[in-house]
């Protein structure tokens, strides 16, 4: 895999060679910041099951401002990590090995990088139809509308498998849902007039220290 373009165009990353994260291919990923680029500039980006880090990486090589990236799996966090050494870009990336079911979402001491307005949400294909309402990712997803998490107009990506099943919850308005070939990723906009109620107590995971 590698950075398509911008000022990290061409550099290679690592991977995970298993099966706990999808990799996105060039193709999609160019096509996905095509219609992104008015959205990337000076974003506060969450990437949500990041993998290594291939779209929080290309965001922040096209412009965005910085980049949190949610990852529970150990042996792709530690790759993330590496892909960020080679491209010398830790003061502007924070990398979170934690449960995306159970995070607060608010790194402590990290005001810089919130609250985010582009969000990345791309969970294995097999979670999607667990994301119900009432279940621990529905909540993980209430939690990200709070107003200490994501700006008022913040756009989340979500990509699933084809004519999957599943409730998104009511924060969040489907705007397009663009079709790639087996997938879908679907354009969701935060709805600022909603009200979010304090789901603190929700995350088992206190703020904390990414790192």
């Amino acid at each position: 895999m590698r950075i398509i373009t911008g000022r990290f165009g061409r550099r290679k990353l690592l991977t995970n060679p298993g099966q706990i994260t999808r990799p996105i291919t060039d193709r999609v990923k160019e096509s996905l910041f095509q219609f992104l680029r008015d959205e990337l500039v000076d974003a506060r980006v969450a990437d949500i099951f990041s993998g290594t880090g291939t779209l929080g990486l290309e965001a922040l090589s096209r412009g965005a401002h910085s980049v949190v990236f949610f990852e529970k799996d150990r042996i792709a966090v530690d790759l993330l990590r590496k892909n960020v050494a080679s491209l010398r870009c830790e003061d502007e990336t924070l990398c979170w090995q934690t449960d995306v079911a159970k995070t607060s979402f608010r790194p402590k001491n990290c005001d810089g990088f919130l609250p985010y307005t582009l969000l990345f949400f791309d969970p294995p294909y097999k979670l999607v139809p667990e994301i119900q309402s009432g279940t621990p990712l529905f909540k993980s997803l209430e939690r990200l509308a709070r107003a200490d998490a994501t700006a008022d107009d913040a756009l989340m990506l979500f990509r699933t498998p084809q004519r999957s099943l599943f409730h998104i919850p009511e924060f969040w308005q489907c705007e397009r849902t663009i079709d790639y070939s087996t997938m879908e990723v679907h354009w969701l906009r935060k709805v600022a007039s909603k009200p979010v109620a304090d789901a603190t107590g929700e995350a088992a995971e206190a703020e904390e220290v990414a790192q």
